[in-house]
Parts: C-alpha cells; structure tokens; sequence
C-alpha cells in the first residue's frame, strides 16, 4: 500500500522532502517550465480554468538533466505501490513513461502503456490490449501507477484509472504527477478513492 503521505493533504512523499534531486528539479522547473502571469487571469489552462500561473513541462521532460532526475525520483516511489506498469493519458504521460521505464533506475520488469484520450477502436493487434490502451501488453495482469505531468483537477488522470480499471485485468494502484498545481486534484483523487502523490507543488517554485 502506499505510504499515508500519498493519502493526504500533503502530495509530497516525505522521504523526498530535502533530496538533493528533487532540490535541483525544482531549479530546472522554475528556469524552463514556469510563467508568471501577474493576474489570477493570465493564462487558461487546458481544464478550462484561468490562473496567474502557467507550467509547461514539455521542455522539463525533454532536458536531459532533468529527465534523468524524473526518471530517478519516479523510480524511487515504485516500490511502495508494487507497480510493474506505468503510463498515462496522451499526450504529456507518453514523453513521461518513456522516460521513466528507461531510467538507470527503472526495476527490470517495468512495462510501460499509454492511453489514447479517444479509442481509435483498435488496441495493440499483437498485445490483445484494451481500445486506445497502447505499449507493453497488459494481458497478463499488473498493478499500474499512473503518471501525469502537471496535475490540475485530476479529472485525465481520474479517466485513464477509470478506464482501465473497467477495460483491463490490471489494478490501477494511484497516480504520481510530476507537479501538483495545488487546485483542487487532492480533493478530486480522494473522492474517487485513488492514491495521489506528486513530486513538486506549485509553491515549491512559486514561493
């Protein structure tokens, strides 16, 4: 089960509190992924909301450096989830999950799978997956950690456990998200019963 960090307000597991690569993951957020708007108005976010703060982590999980960190830290988790999948909704998890399982310190049995946001009525002709649930086969059952980039209201993250708890054989065990934007996901992940936890908060780049 996952530690009682993942189950509460605080989104941060607390043995990554002080880690020298979280601290250097924060500086490469603020430097490539961060804008500040000045407005509560700025900027409207893909749910539909506005906020003063904009994270664009495309260029975060395309950097070398940093991708090594993610890669690293996301690894560190896996074990107190016993997850032997990970994957998410495309488009920011399919960057993120390929990262992840190709981390020199990925366990050697890490699949990875991505999740169309519309079956294309298809999934892997050779896997026997579920529509629109594409990568490792999942035929033989696993436990799935979901991985999303930037957290919001957690309602993606909330649909791909949803559907592949529905479409596959797999216990979808929680969602990891690079960074929690700090509106509203923790709520939303508690009421549908699905383990949160995150890397970064907002506030750890906005101050």
């Amino acid at each position: 089960m996952p530690p009682p960090q993942a189950l509460t307000g605080m989104t941060v597991d607390g043995r990554l509190l002080g880690d020298a690569r979280r601290e250097r993951l924060i500086d490469l957020v603020r430097d490539l992924a961060f804008l500040d708007g000045g407005s509560d108005d700025a900027f409207t976010l893909a749910s539909g909301r506005t906020s003063r703060w904009f994270f664009d982590m495309k260029p975060v999980m395309m950097h070398p450096e940093a991708a090594r960190l993610i890669g690293s830290l996301i690894c560190s988790r896996l074990p107190s989830y016993h997850a032997n999948v990970v994957g998410g909704l495309e488009l920011g998890a399919v960057p993120l999950t390929a990262l992840v399982i190709a981390s020199a310190d990925a366990p050697a049995n890490l699949r990875g799978i991505m999740v169309r946001k519309e079956p294309k009525g298809r999934g892997g002709r050779k896997t026997n997956n579920p529509p629109g649930v594409e990568g490792s086969s999942l035929a033989g059952g696993g436990s799935i950690l979901i991985l999303e980039d930037v957290t919001t209201t957690g309602g993606s993250a909330i649909q791909a456990v949803q559907r592949l708890r529905a479409e596959s054989g797999c216990a979808v065990v929680g969602v990891l998200s690079i960074l929690d934007r700090q509106e509203g996901g923790v709520a939303a992940f508690a009421e549908a019963g699905i383990p949160f936890e995150s890397l970064l908060v907002r506030s750890d780049v906005t101050g």
